[in-house]
């Protein structure tokens, strides 16, 4: 069964990078920044969560974020716009992307080229195992770890494709994919509210999605 959490997480997936834009696999190691494109995203992200919680009188959440720096610059700038100090922003390694080992930093068409399909297109998710990379049911255990420690608070998380998907699967449900709950791909820059096991989309975001945009 799918948690219920009382209060809402704001779940938003990082905007477009160079990355995302090249075709490369990125992992956690690498900085890769934002586009111009991925720069306007997270712009976008900002207005439309500012608005909402002035429209709803809720007041802003602690802002969470993964450490790769694609996920920081998203929330600096999200930060911004919710008059949030970039100093507060709560860092915590749970919330990173798939580990996907010797895959790091190689363009995809490459690996396909060498390693045969890394995708299963019906899930939009890598197939399993990844070479010295991470299973989906250990993200679900540093999520579930990350989700015990933030106690039911409500949260604005900055975070990734496939992370955010696992998240999701957790708290509201979703295809069984290797014995884990994951939820359907949204676009980057999306940012969706999850309380009680239901979902609300905040804000869609005009990014690319699928693994290859996580």
């Amino acid at each position: 069964m799918p948690g219920t959490v009382p209060n809402p997480i704001y779940l938003a997936r990082h905007a477009e990078t160079v990355f995302n834009k090249a075709r490369r696999m990125q992992g956690n190691e690498a900085h890769t920044p934002l586009t111009r494109d991925g720069i306007a995203q997270a712009e976008a992200m900002g207005a439309a969560l500012a608005r909402y919680f002035a429209a709803s009188q809720v007041p802003v959440p602690a802002l969470w974020a993964s450490p790769a720096g694609r996920a920081l610059q998203t929330a600096a700038i999200v930060a911004e716009h919710l008059q949030i100090p970039f100093f507060d922003i709560r860092i915590d390694r749970r919330l990173r992307e798939i580990e996907v080992g010797r895959w790091t930093g190689r363009d995809y068409a490459e690996i396909i080229a060498t390693e045969g399909e890394i995708l299963d297109e019906e899930h939009h998710l890598f197939r399993m195992p990844i070479p010295d990379g991470e299973h989906y049911a250990d993200i679900a255990a540093r999520l579930g770890d990350w989700l015990a420690e933030a106690d039911d608070a409500p949260a604005l998380v900055v975070s990734h494709g496939i992370t955010a998907r696992v998240l999701r699967g957790l708290m509201s449900g979703g295809r069984v994919f290797h014995g884990v709950p994951i939820a359907a791909d949204v676009p980057q820059g999306t940012v969706i509210r999850i309380a009680g096991g239901a979902e609300q989309p905040i804000h869609l975001g005009a990014g690319t999605a699928g693994p290859r945009a996580a």
